[in-house]
Parts: C-alpha cells; structure tokens; sequence
C-alpha cells in the first residue's frame, strides 16, 4: 500500500474530493491499469480453458516448416 498525504475537500459537510500528489495519481492509474490487463487475462483464459490447442510443432507440419 502506498503511504501518502490526501487532502479531502468536504461539500456541506460531505466528504466530496480528494486531491492527492500528482506523482501518486500517476502510480495508482498505472496499477489500475495493470489490474484491467490482468482481469482481461484472466478472463480470457477461462473462456479458452477447454478449446482445443495445437502444438507448435503440429502448425509447422501443417505449414512445412522444418
């Protein structure tokens, strides 16, 4: 977790912003980021789990590659 100072800005008494250091902002987009990539990863690889597959070795026969 990173450790940093956030100011919160209150409207009529809520809690409404936040503003942080822009280099934090920089870092967490890049981790939210990363997070995506992994969910999308992750989700295709369920959805391929049980499709079938093809050795490498087997798509340089069928293309007559030695």
């Amino acid at each position: 977790m990173m450790n940093f100072h956030a100011n919160i800005l209150k409207k009529n008494g809520e809690k409404e912003f936040v503003v942080i250091p822009y280099e934090i902002f920089v870092k967490i987009q890049g981790e939210l980021d990363d997070y995506e990539c992994l969910k999308a990863l992750r989700q295709a690889k369920a959805e391929e789990a049980n499709s079938k597959t093809t050795s490498f070795n087997q798509v340089k026969k069928q293309l007559n590659i030695k």
